[in-house]
């Protein structure tokens, strides 16, 4: 089959004198794909027929001027390369024509057919380049696309601070590093979600954790905050990292409050479907962390560990018995106290802490 680079080019020809059309045919039809006209409409007719990315007009005609009719065809044939055949006499109008882009080339009359030739030549092969450089730009444009869509894709999975940090490094450079940091780490939990979740549907499951997920989720971007991971149906976010701001400790209790809010949200929308409502506990710690990639070279996942971690998730583990409940730590609670009412709750005896330790339930923010 025969590739559409190889077919002969396409050029139009419009004189209002036939005979001069037919000198053309002649001399150039073994070499491109020849149309000719005496009439500027019927001319404009050809190129919305064919795809004809040449085209030659004489300049002197009864309808209008060959550069006229060039000017003319411009803005539906923008791409078209335009070349015009004149006597002396109208030279230094078809060079200001030239000059601001009506006409690509003119050829002088009585023209010479190995001339002429060698002009058509370069202007079939001009075509080639554009008809290149288009499917070059196509497919550069197609390749940032799909290079788009994967971004997204991976920032759905990877905090978008993370992989623009990634993308800043050199090739050399190791992406597998930690640093030390202290942050808030919230984990949030829904009470006896597994149980509630094995009377429906699996696709229900995943639609109602979704919904969840999605507004919980908001909720920690509203607050500067990071979604870490989902596990199961908790979710881990950090404040602090890879991203700190002035009030981590703040925008990581007024996450929790408004995560509060949001599970009532959902509430209304699902009671019916869940036979009831959720109720989930959110447990907020802060201190010394090492975040970042972990893994392997083939695999890395941006994480957070330390014993700061640990400690968040037993804290989010007492609040069970407590609907919809906000502990924090002392360390979390010393730097929010001025902006959150506050209850003592303890003392809890902690594994792997010798001292029983004292927590704070928030119950909403201050009144100013």
């Amino acid at each position: 089959m025969m590739k559409k680079s190889d077919l002969p080019i396409s050029i139009l020809y419009l004189d209002d004198e036939e005979h001069n059309l037919i000198s053309f045919r002649a001399a150039f039809r073994k070499h491109f794909e020849i149309y000719t006209t005496t009439s500027a409409r019927e001319a404009v007719d050809l190129l919305r027929t064919h795809q004809i990315p040449i085209v030659i007009t004489d300049q002197r005609m009864p309808e209008m001027m060959g550069v006229q009719f060039l000017e003319a065809i411009i803005p539906e044939f923008p791409d078209t390369i335009r070349m015009i055949l004149t006597g002396f006499s109208d030279v230094e109008a078809i060079i200001k024509a030239i000059n601001t882009g009506r006409v690509y080339r003119y050829i002088t009359k009585p023209w010479v057919e190995s001339e002429l030739l060698m002009t058509l030549q370069g202007a079939a092969e001009m075509v080639r380049l554009q008809h290149q450089n288009k499917r070059l730009i196509e497919e550069l444009q197609q390749r940032v696309q799909d290079q788009e869509r994967v971004m997204k894709l991976f920032q759905k999975y990877v905090p978008e601070h993370v992989v623009t940090e990634v993308l800043g490094q050199d090739e050399d450079s190791s992406i597998l590093k930690g640093e030390l940091r202290i942050v808030s780490v919230l984990l949030c939990d829904i009470r006896d979600f597994t149980a509630r979740a094995a009377e429906l549907e699996p696709r229900k499951v995943v639609a109602f954790l979704n919904d969840y997920f999605s507004l919980m989720t908001d909720c920690v971007k509203a607050h500067n905050g990071t979604v870490n991971k989902f596990i199961g149906d908790g979710i881990l976010a950090i404040f602090g990292a890879p991203v700190s701001y002035l009030h981590n400790q703040e925008n990581a209790v007024l996450c929790a409050l408004d995560m509060v809010e949001k599970i009532h949200q959902f509430n209304e929308r699902h009671r019916m479907e869940l036979g009831g409502n959720l109720k989930i506990g959110i447990g907020i710690n802060t201190g010394e962390v090492v975040v970042g990639n972990i893994g392997t070279e083939e695999r890395v996942e941006y994480t957070v560990i330390g014993d700061t971690v640990n400690m968040a998730s037993r804290i989010e583990r007492l609040t069970k018995g407590h609907d919809n409940a906000v502990f924090i730590s002392s360390s979390t609670y010393q730097r929010v106290s001025d902006i959150v009412q506050a209850r003592v709750c303890g003392p809890f005896s902690v594994p792997g802490k010798e001292e029983a330790i004292e927590l704070y339930e928030v119950m909403g923010r201050k009144q100013t």
